[in-house]
């Protein structure tokens, strides 16, 4: 099944390659994000995930094809730019200021606005989503666990009050506990704030029933979409996502009669 365009859509992707020297990351990659659902793209490592966000962003300039946000043509600006039109990339890896402290890593996220009262009504909200930041707001980021760091990335990116979170692999080296608080918290935000995300992430299980709508990499060129609810359904997903073995005899049969992701 593929997604019907659609005026909602707050993120377009049209026939997108991005490469890193002579080796293509992705390959026309076509994919959109309606306003206020959450989005997916499932996919091995190395199939090309968090190159997309990066190009999205703006981090990596796309070879081919064009990306548009909030019906607006943002293909290979300035990254600052794009964060001035509301788009908050959260990266792999956290990538906190670790010598500034928790409150200050929040401010960094709001450097774009000038609405004080808003800056302290949003600083409030995720401390009440996060409280162990509010215990740990005069500590350095660097301290924290990489649970709590986890935690302030996001909220750092919430504090610029985006239209659009890209949020990359936020259960990497988490344990399932904090990784199912962590995306429950993702799911409040998206509910309760109307937050738009696209979510990469390798626990398909949690990012499956997280999201609203999924796209699945491989060799950097979606190869099936379809909502989350049909998704979880399929052999396929079953046997190389979410590691269910009845499917995945199926699966294989079918892989080794077609060659191909049906």
């Amino acid at each position: 099944m593929t997604a019907p365009v659609t005026d909602n859509a707050v993120l377009k992707l049209l026939n997108v390659e991005s490469a890193y020297g002579p080796i293509k990351a992705i390959r026309g990659v076509s994919l959109q994000v309606r306003r206020g659902e959450i989005a997916t793209v499932l996919g091995s490592n190395g199939a090309g995930k968090t190159t997309i966000l990066k190009t999205i962003s703006g981090i990596i300039d796309p070879r081919k094809g064009s990306i548009e946000f909030k019906g607006e043509d943002i293909t290979a600006q300035d990254p600052a730019l794009i964060v001035q039109r509301g788009l908050m990339h959260v990266p792999e890896g956290r990538e906190v200021f670790p010598l500034l402290s928790v409150r200050d890593n929040l401010l960094m996220g709001a450097y774009t606005r000038s609405d004080r009262d808003g800056v302290a009504r949003d600083m409030e909200l995720v401390f009440n989503y996060f409280p162990i930041l509010r215990d740990r707001a005069a500590q350095d980021a660097g301290l924290l666990s990489g649970g709590q760091q986890q935690m302030l990335a996001i909220s750092r990116a919430l504090m610029a009050n985006p239209d659009l979170i890209l949020l990359d692999e936020p259960s990497l080296g988490l344990s399932p506990k904090l990784t199912k608080e962590i995306f429950e918290i993702v799911v409040r935000i998206n509910r309760e704030r109307g937050t738009t995300i696209l979510l990469v992430e390798q626990n398909a299980n949690m990012a499956l029933n997280a999201s609203d709508y999924g796209y699945v990499l491989e060799n950097g060129r979606i190869v099936m979409e379809d909502t989350c609810a049909r998704l979880r359904e399929k052999d396929d997903i079953k046997e190389f996502y979410l590691g269910m073995k009845e499917a995945g005899v199926r699966a294989d049969r079918r892989w080794k009669k077609k060659k191909t992701w049906r």
